[in-house]
């Protein structure tokens, strides 16, 4: 486990025991728990934690949790993202496979950057989040899990089940997955990070290529202004 630093975003990177030339890479949005807080406090998050599979020394993938120093991922969006281009341009990481996961305020997190880098991620893991569900056809070529807990009154799960119907709406689009999880609150954290269903789903997932057919996502627009 390293921390570091990329302009104004402090980090930590952590590779498995084993690496190969070109890795799989997993950003970790983490949520407002841990937001202007220290690298220290982000090291003993839920995602590092023994149950994690993904940050385990036998992982698969070079993990990356950037600290949110501001009250929200969306008060440095601009600098998020030229994190996550910093990452995807490393000769060590296989622009091909990576892959995004956040909870709460990184769930969040995780919806709008995909749907703002829609050619980035082969992948995403939005956690108890929720996002622009009619903005949801920048997703089309990007694989989704979203995990919510059905007791979560935080955020509720609805935010999920919403995200989630409104990529099922329209045509052309990969079908996403969607796991509400029983007797569970605003934790569903730890039932994702410890899923090796999930961690083996991700890893067989490689970036798609646009297919080019035109965007019909604002057909409606005077509906929404």
């Amino acid at each position: 486990m390293e921390f570091k630093r990329h302009n104004n975003i402090e980090y930590i990177e952590k590779k498995p025991a084993k690496c190969s030339e070109k890795m799989p890479a997993l950003i970790y949005l983490h949520g407002a728990g841990t937001r202007q807080g220290t690298l220290k406090a982000l090291s003993e998050n839920p995602f590092y934690a023994e149950s994690c599979l993904f940050s385990r020394e036998d992982s698969d993938f070079v993990c990356f949790t950037p600290l949110c120093y501001a009250n929200s991922w969306f008060d440095i969006f601009e600098q998020l993202q030229d994190f996550v281009n910093e990452i995807v341009s490393r000769p060590d990481i296989d622009e091909k496979r990576v892959y995004l996961m956040g909870a709460s305020m990184g769930g969040y997190g995780t919806w709008q950057l995909a749907m703002s880098m829609p050619d980035t991620f082969a992948a995403i893991v939005p956690i108890c989040g929720g996002g622009m569900y009619w903005n949801v056809w920048e997703l089309h070529t990007t694989y989704v899990w979203a995990f919510h807990g059905k007791e979560d009154d935080c955020v509720f799960p609805e935010e999920s089940v919403k995200m989630v119907n409104a990529i099922n709406s329209q045509e052309g689009n990969l079908r996403p997955k969607l796991t509400l999880i029983d007797n569970v609150a605003h934790d569903a954290w730890n039932t994702a990070l410890a899923s090796k269903e999930l961690y083996d789903w991700l890893l067989s997932k490689t970036k798609l290529n646009g297919d080019g057919s035109e965007n019909t996502a604002f057909a409606d627009g005077k509906k929404f202004g």
